[in-house]
């Protein structure tokens, strides 16, 4: 044991931080709680209040809560909007409704600047919300935009039809989704030969938190910087 005395180099006990920097210390820590929380319930609340001042002015007065209890209850219009919504959609798989829907179409597929909107908008809507069970099969990596480049990826179906026959290629072909960051709803549908596509382990959910976050929040239990070691699929 080294005798503190005769000790040239004696360690001195490191400085405790002063009252400034533990104050800054809580006050980024209450940041980091507050601020999510915050942005959470005002996104939320300007979303109720955009909602209703769309659809309350289209709903008659005597069926609002106000005219009975005096206030404005912010987030009726939701209500309003799935009731109606609710009410369309069983009317519309009825045999009546599905009529109705055929000739409505059927007028509007004789305007011609109405009709381009109008099919568009359906479509639209179709892919977005009608329930399918066809999903994403497996995150992967691919090298995109050249090689030696890697890139996150979402492998969906194999080519079919006349791109899997005309695709000068050998084997056969993928139809990966490559998104963007931090918005992975908008992307590229690049096809790749099968021997190219690097299926990961990771799940859907894990390699979407990855690209939102620009490859700062990786799945659990993976050190930051050292994805899990790929397979070749």
């Amino acid at each position: 044991m080294n005798d503190p005395l005769n000790d040239p180099h004696p360690s001195t006990p490191s400085p405790r931080p002063g009252v400034f920097a533990r104050l800054r210390s809580s006050f980024l820590t209450g940041i980091v709680v507050i601020l999510p929380v915050a942005l959470t319930i005002w996104l939320l609340w300007t979303l109720l209040g955009w909602v209703d001042g769309f659809v309350l002015p289209l709903v008659p007065v005597r069926f609002q809560p106000e005219q009975y209890i005096g206030i404005n209850l912010r987030g009726v219009g939701i209500i309003f909007f799935l009731v109606f919504t609710i009410l369309i959609g069983w009317i519309a798989k009825g045999l009546i409704g599905r009529s109705l829907i055929r000739y409505g179409e059927g007028v509007v597929d004789r305007m011609p600047f109405v009709r381009s909107i109008y099919s568009g908008a359906k479509q639209i809507a179709e892919t977005v919300f009608a329930q399918s069970e066809r999903s994403f099969e497996e995150a992967c990596l691919v090298q995109y935009p050249r090689k030696g480049i890697w890139a996150i990826g979402f492998v969906s179906t194999e080519a079919r039809g006349e791109v899997a026959a005309k695709a000068e290629t050998g084997s056969k072909l993928l139809s990966v989704f490559v998104p963007t960051t931090p918005n992975p709803t908008s992307g590229f549908l690049l096809y790749f030969p099968e021997e190219d596509v690097v299926k990961l382990d990771m799940s859907i959910e894990d390699a979407a938190k990855l690209v939102i976050s620009a490859g700062l929040v990786y799945p659990n239990g993976t050190d930051a910087g050292k994805l899990p070691a790929p397979k070749k699929g």
